[in-house]
């Protein structure tokens, strides 16, 4: 039978949601799903509850738990990778120190100087577990939710790992561009190309016509305030679509992801003059809002634990999360078509070769192939170049402890380049001294 295996189980928020969709596919039924996690207080309350899905509700699946990743992965088809080095706490020196030094990042996951160190502590767990999976299952397909999405992928596809990097931005702002046509979002079909967190839509249908000449009037109207998107949202997440209107008005591309994560590519929207964000109604994102977040997980967890929640609400809830689709799509013998980040082999035909570009594709028994979309437009790939260099560069930082070659991604940075370089020197530094019990390559521990 199948087995699924989820490193970084433990995770209050992934876990259950991946258990919950899993469980909710009847083409998985009998499956095996292996929660592994480098925590046991965590990996036992996430299997607990994924016991009492099984239990109240009558499931024919299969739960394990293990802190080995060895055991793990005997005998995987699929992996699924949803960690964070370092929890939630290594992340506070990723936006508090830039702050100092007047960088302020609406998420600091990707790029930036969060995204850096973030990269940092990332790329060599993420290394070593792609060594290990070419070691115990080879032929597994691997599903890839860790953030920097792209430099992860890049660096489990450079070993040769089956790996399919994963993200919901589009499908949100797919929602948003349904409500706004008055359609369901099944019915919207784009053309998109770019990075994660940067893709880009270049021409868009509505249930089969082409709508695209009609963008440039909703984006004014966004701006102008006339259409107003995500105005009942006042969470961390909210998504007013300023900044992706402001975007498409200067370079007649979409970007299609959250403004939180686009404003960090770009140096215009996080600043002093825009009163760090506000003139384009962005929220940063604090330590304090994800500690928050997941405190919350645990307690939902907790409580349906002790029967003070009703499970079945959660239950019904399936996510709009592609994992278990995939699964369902390879295991039935069927085609799975989405949005997804690949080595570029030519679907993006003016960027380089190999570096992982975000698509849409299809993955079938077969594997994952990405499909072809051609040039993206002058500007974009300018835009799009410079951040593939440095995602290039990271990794080969990351992966040998080059101080030279961080300070060198942090001055290319459009968030950071604006330091002095002596100011970028010391930046570095102390975001690095910060994450020193996770960079061991970089102070030769």
């Amino acid at each position: 039978m199948t087995k699924i295996v989820i490193i970084g189980g433990g995770s209050y928020s992934w876990g259950p949601t991946f258990m919950r969709d899993v469980f909710a596919t009847p083409e998985l039924k009998g499956s095996t799903i292996v929660l592994h996690d480098i925590l046991q207080e965590r990996v036992d309350l996430v299997h607990a509850l994924g016991q009492k899905m099984i239990w109240d509700f009558g499931l024919d699946f299969h739960l394990e738990k293990t802190l080995s990743l060895e055991e793990a992965l005997q005998g995987a088809d699929f992996v699924i990778l949803t960690i964070t080095t370092g929890r939630l706490e290594s992340m506070r020196p990723d936006l508090e120190i830039p702050a100092k030094y007047g960088i302020r990042q609406s998420v600091g996951d990707t790029t930036g100087p969060g995204g850096l160190a973030r990269a940092l502590r990332n790329i060599p767990v993420v290394a070593q577990i792609g060594r290990k999976v070419m070691e115990i299952c080879p032929n597994a397909l691997f599903l890839n939710y860790t953030n920097p999405m792209t430099v992860l992928t890049r660096t489990l596809a450079m070993q040769g790992v089956k790996v399919v990097g994963l993200c919901h931005e589009w499908i949100g702002v797919r929602e948003k561009l349904a409500l706004i046509f008055g359609t369901a979002p099944e019915n919207i079909q784009a053309q998109i190309a770019g990075i994660n967190h940067l893709i880009w839509v270049t021409d868009l249908y509505t249930d089969g016509k082409r709508v695209w000449d009609e963008v440039p009037a909703i984006a004014g109207k966004i701006l102008s305030g006339e259409i107003k998107v995500d105005e009942e949202d006042t969470s961390v997440f909210t998504d007013h679509a300023k900044v992706k209107s402001t975007l498409f008005q200067l370079y007649g591309a979409l970007p299609a992801a959250g403004d939180r994560h686009i404003a960090e590519f770009f140096p215009h929207f996080i600043n002093e003059s825009t009163h760090w964000g506000t003139d384009y109604d962005l929220k940063l994102t604090s330590i304090e809002d994800r500690e928050a977040l997941e405190a919350f997980a645990k307690m939902m967890i907790e409580s349906v634990l002790k029967g003070e929640t009703d499970l079945k609400p959660f239950m019904e809830d399936i996510s709009t999360e592609a994992a278990n689709k995939i699964i369902r799509a390879v295991v039935s013998g069927e085609n799975y078509i989405g949005i997804m980040n690949l080595p570029n082999m030519g679907q993006v035909s003016n960027l380089p070769c190999d570096a992982v570009v975000e698509t849409y594709g299809v993955i079938n028994s077969m594997g994952a192939h990405a499909t072809s979309y051609g040039e993206v437009p002058a500007g974009v790939q300018s835009i799009l170049q410079k951040h593939i260099s440095n995602q290039e560069m990271t990794i080969r930082s990351a992966l040998a402890g080059d101080w030279d070659l961080a300070l060198q991604v942090l001055l290319n940075d459009p968030l950071s380049g604006r330091l002095t370089i002596p100011q970028a020197r010391q930046l570095l530094h102390e975001l690095l001294e910060a994450n020193k019990q996770y960079l061991p390559l970089f102070f030769g521990v």
